[in-house]
């Protein structure tokens, strides 16, 4: 053991450096009597480093990135970790159980930082969050996924006032960055507050895994590890191409109700004027084409055949005119099918 750097101390326990620990930190008793916690899983390394927090399942139905958070537990890099790892795979335990995005108040807990020890139970909980992991930290990565009936084409989201965050986005190695506003009451907005950013990753569909944002997700964060001298960079490839960067996005709504047949999917380059979809009326009297009012990528859908008047259906980042979607989102997705990391039982 190194006696030079402290032990972890995290929910009255302590956990020594080299070792790993899970800490369950109380956070409320269901009606019926039976306890709630919320489960970190602190790997304290030997050396010093940075603090750097993972965490999933803010949004109780968006489990791609509890999938992403076990297999990265299960990494071998982890085992010569410098610094600290935080790796919170289910922040919402309720929502989890129950399948909901929400708590049982039908709170959005992304909506209620930072907080208050004597508030809501969304509260209590943002509370906890943000005194036990993000105060304690110097970044974070939050893993979401679409909400249910949609879904996401890999990507970062970032708010960063520092140009560190912009390049830890980008060594993530998503297809694309997007620099999206903060909302109110988010958990990025707290924990600026503190001086962390955050990095956001978005993939996939609510209650639904799939491989590519699995395996992109687990390689981003390993990337960014190695980037902060976390983790050691054999067996962690570089991406073999920037990701593109959009700063704007705007989304394609249905213009009447009726049943949607997409022509174009998440990934595909748009160009002003392309049809998406179309809206038919039960009957096949009537139909409505989904027309691209200007260029850009593709980057969520919705999944829903039936829709009404109004709905998101298609979201369009803008991106420059010289990118080359195809070619970088193949060179990415190929990259991740070589990698060396994943065995055969890890494949859903």
């Amino acid at each position: 053991m190194n006696l030079r750097r402290k032990p972890f101390e995290i929910g009255g326990r302590k956990v020594p450096p080299g070792a790993r620990q899970t800490v369950d930190l109380p956070v409320s008793v269901l009606s019926d009597h039976t306890p709630v916690t919320m489960s970190v899983h602190v790997v304290h390394g030997r050396e010093p480093g940075p603090t750097l927090f993972v965490s999933a399942a803010i949004h109780g139905d968006e489990v791609m990135g509890v999938e992403i958070v076990r297999r990265l537990l299960r990494m071998p890099s982890l085992d010569t970790v410098k610094g600290t790892l935080l790796a919170i795979p289910i922040v919402n335990s309720y929502g989890f159980l129950n399948h909901s995005r929400y708590l049982p108040d039908r709170r959005d807990l992304n909506r209620s930082f930072p907080g208050d020890a004597v508030g809501s139970l969304a509260a209590r909980l943002a509370k906890m969050f943000m005194t036990e992991i993000v105060k304690r930290s110097d970044v974070g990565i939050d893993l979401h996924s679409a909400a249910i009936h949609r879904t996401n084409l890999p990507q970062v989201r970032v708010s960063p006032r520092k140009p560190e965050t912009m390049t830890l986005a980008e060594v993530f190695g998503a297809p694309i960055v997007m620099t999206s506003k903060i909302r109110d009451g988010s958990l990025r907005q707290a924990a600026r507050e503190h001086d962390v950013d955050i990095l956001l990753y978005e993939a996939g569909e609510g209650l639904r895994f799939d491989e590519v944002s699995a395996r992109t997700g687990v390689m981003g964060i390993l990337r960014v590890m190695r980037h902060l001298g976390m983790v050691r960079a054999k067996g962690i490839a570089k991406p073999q191409v920037a990701p593109m960067r959009s700063s704007s996005s705007f989304w394609l709504r249905a213009p009447a109700g009726g049943l949607l047949r997409t022509v174009k999917t998440i990934g595909a380059r748009v160009e002003s004027g392309d049809i998406l979809g179309l809206i038919s009326n039960p009957f096949g009297e009537i139909e409505t084409e989904i027309i691209a009012g200007e260029p850009g990528l593709l980057v969520g859908r919705t999944n829903l055949p039936v829709v009404n008047e109004g709905d998101g259906l298609f979201h369009v980042a803008r991106i420059r005119a010289d990118d080359n979607p195809a070619a970088t989102i193949d060179l990415l997705t190929g990259q991740l099918e070589e990698d060396p990391l994943f065995d055969e039982d890890e494949i859903i």
